[in-house]
């Protein structure tokens, strides 16, 4: 195998490729990027089973042949080179050379053979979505995913894509975000499936702003291509919890106000909170509205006025202060509305103004204050 590129393309491409390099793994040549080289083009994949990215380098091909390089090695050479044109060439004994003005570096390869056969696709559905929407979907829901791996069905996004319409729906069991677009046509797909979260922040990373991105459905995987990345991930084969279920409909107490002082407030008031519980209490009334906390332990607390309109009985509810300051992050309206019920129901968070088409809720159950 000998071929030659560009620094900066090698670089790129390796970048791209290490997300999909698992941190720690039982499997050593998981820690590598497996070269393909044929007389039309050259393939570098990489793969931690779960996600698998497939990229073209652009490169001068003198050899063909098949290796498995260590990809941490080449991303730090790469990253010390000056910009120049490396080589590369693989003897039978699987001794890689890397070839540059300044000098030689030599590596040990490993047999393509140990590396793991891309996913298999066939029989596949496409569904199609414009990537400014694809990206606004990613930045509304993906922060509201669960993290634990105990409760496999909500470590993705729940996509429902139907005739006319696509509903992107996350929670972790503390927040919820509901998101439809209507006005919507997909392609052949029709149905549910969960996304992983590792697969939609790879992708952010690769999406542009215009043209309309294509997913194919497989059994049990799904594969985006963007310019020429390929990326293929496993779906998450695990039964979503009835969401619909959980938004109330009859929260009829409200407040409307500046989603940027709200979160200000929130900021600055969590700082006295008990640092375990993180727990703040907004007091909302027709009079007077204020958020406060108390830590005992420290004996530490603050109080803010809040400025905005409140509709309805009196009430006290408490939140997490953390999982209120990341659920108001993302919402990009400057006035957003809180329909309330109790003290300890749920919570729905609507911005003030969305995207065309688009149906954004957001939700955020209370906790229990300390008395």
């Amino acid at each position: 195998m000998r071929l030659s590129t560009s620094k900066l393309e090698l670089q790129s491409a390796l970048q791209k490729l290490s997300k999909a390099t698992p941190a720690r793994s039982t499997l050593p040549i998981l820690n590598c990027v497996l070269f393909q080289v044929t007389e039309e083009q050259t393939i570098l994949r990489s793969t931690d089973l779960e996600i698998t990215i497939v990229i073209d380098l652009p490169a001068s091909i003198e050899e063909t042949g098949t290796a498995a390089i260590p990809i941490q090695t080449l991303i730090d050479i790469t990253n010390e080179l000056p910009e120049c044109r490396i080589g590369i060439a693989m003897d039978s004994e699987l001794n890689v050379e890397l070839i540059t003005d300044t000098g030689t570096y030599d590596l040990k390869a490993k047999p393509a053979e140990e590396f793991p056969a891309a996913p298999d696709v066939d029989n596949r559905q496409v569904f199609a979505i414009e990537q400014d929407a694809m990206q606004s979907i990613i930045d509304k829901t993906l922060f509201a995913v669960s993290r634990d791996e105990l409760k496999p069905s909500l470590t993705g996004v729940f996509f429902r894509v139907g005739d006319d319409s696509l509903t992107a729906v996350a929670t972790d069991g503390h927040r919820l975000v509901r998101y439809i677009k209507e006005d919507y046509k997909s392609g052949e797909f029709k149905g549910d499936v969960i996304i992983p979260r590792k697969f939609l922040s790879l992708i952010r990373t690769l999406l542009g702003t215009k043209d309309t991105i294509q997913f194919w459905m497989a059994e049990n995987h799904m594969t985006v291509s963007i310019g020429k990345d390929t990326v293929y991930t496993r779906v998450i084969d695990e039964r979503f919890p009835d969401y619909e279920s959980v938004i109330p409909t009859d929260n009829e107490k409200s407040f409307s106000t500046s989603v940027k002082n709200l979160l200000g407030a929130v900021r600055r008031v969590s700082i006295f909170s008990n640092k375990s519980t993180h727990q703040i209490a907004l007091r909302l009334g027709q009079d007077k509205s204020i958020i406060t906390t108390e830590d005992p332990e420290k004996a530490s607390k603050a109080q803010e006025t809040l400025s905005g309109e409140y509709k309805g009985e009196d009430i006290t509810i408490g939140y997490n202060a953390a999982y209120l300051k990341d659920l108001l992050a993302h919402i990009d309206s400057d006035e957003a509305t809180i329909k309330l019920k109790t003290s300890i129901s749920a919570a729905l968070f609507f911005p003030e103004t969305v995207d065309e088409n688009v149906d954004l809720t957001m939700l955020l159950m209370p906790i229990r204050l300390n008395d």
